[in-house]
C-alpha cells in the first residue's frame, strides 16, 4: 500500500543545507495500523506530509498504492489524495457555520457521491454520534468534534488514512476512545491507518510502531516481527 525508499527531505537555512528526514525506507502492506513516534523536531508531521504527496522530498520516493508520487503533478496528486486518501488532524477543521452532519456531508455532495446525506448518517451514527448530527461544532466537546473529522475523514471510503496527533487535545480517556474508534474503522473497513503520535501508551496498541530520532528511522517492529 505505502512504500518509502531512501526518502530525505532537507532545507536551506543560510548557507546551510539542514536534513529533516535522513533515508527514511520502510513498506506498508495495505490494512495495517501503524504508529509513527518520536520526540518533538524528530521529522514526524514532515514524513506523514511526504507520504501523504502534501510535499515531495529532496531524495528518494515514496509509492502510494502503486503510484510513484514523484512522478505526478500537483494536480495528479490532489486527484489520488481525493480518490484513495483521508486526513485527520490535532485541531479538527471542522466548519464552525455547518452542522456535524453537514461537515461530513458537504465533502460527498462536492465530489457528486449518490446519496450522500444517507452516507453521512450512517458515518454519523458509526463513530456513536447518532441523535448529534444536528448540533454545531461548538455545540460538541472535543471528542465528539474529533469523531466528527474521523467521520468526514472515511467518507470516501480511503484505503489509507493519515492522522496526525488526533488524540492531541483530547484528555487521556477521550483520546483512548479516538484511538479505539479508529482501530475498529481499521478492522471492520481495512482501510490503511498511519498514526502519528507523541503518546507512547497509544502508540504501544498499534500492529506496529516507526520510531525516528533526528530524522531517522531507530525503530520499526515490523522489522523485528518479520
Amino acid at each position: 500500500m505505502l512504500i518509502a525508499q531512501s526518502v530525505t527531505k532537507e532545507y536551506q537555512s543560510g548557507e546551510r543545507q539542514i536534513a529533516v528526514l535522513r533515508d527514511v525506507s520502510f513498506t506498508i502492506p495495505q490494512g495495517a495500523f501503524v504508529a509513527i513516534v518520536g520526540p518533538s523536531g524528530s521529522g514526524k508531521t514532515t514524513l506523514l506530509g511526504l507520504l501523504a504527496g502534501l510535499d515531495t522530498p529532496s531524495r528518494g520516493t515514496v509509492v502510494l498504492d502503486d503510484a510513484d508520487l514523484g512522478k505526478l503533478n500537483e494536480n495528479e496528486r490532489a486527484r489520488l489524495r481525493g480518490e484513495k486518501v483521508g486526513f485527520v488532524f490535532q485541531s479538527f477543521q471542522l466548519i464552525p457555520t455547518l452542522t456535524a452532519m453537514e461537515n461530513v456531508q458537504v465533502p460527498l455532495e462536492l465530489r457528486g457521491t449518490p446519496g450522500a446525506t444517507e452516507r453521512a448518517r450512517e458515518l454519523i451514527g458509526r463513530v456513536g454520534l447518532d441523535g448529534r448530527g444536528h448540533h454545531f461544532p461548538s455545540q460538541l466537546s472535543g471528542g465528539e468534534q474529533q469523531r466528527v473529522a474521523i467521520a468526514r475523514a472515511f467518507a470516501n471510503a480511503p484505503k489509507i488514512l493519515f492522522a496526525d496527533e488526533p488524540t492531541g487535545n483530547l484528555d487521556a480517556a477521550t483520546g483512548q476512545k479516538i484511538f479505539e474508534l479508529l482501530q475498529s474503522l481499521n478492522s471492520d473497513g481495512g482501510s490503511t491507518i498511519i498514526l502519528v503520535t507523541h503518546d507512547s501508551e497509544l502508540a504501544a496498541r498499534a500492529s506496529r510502531t516507526i520510531r525516528l530520532l533526528d530524522g531517522a528511522v531507530v525503530e520499526d517492529t515490523g522489522l523485528s516481527a518479520a
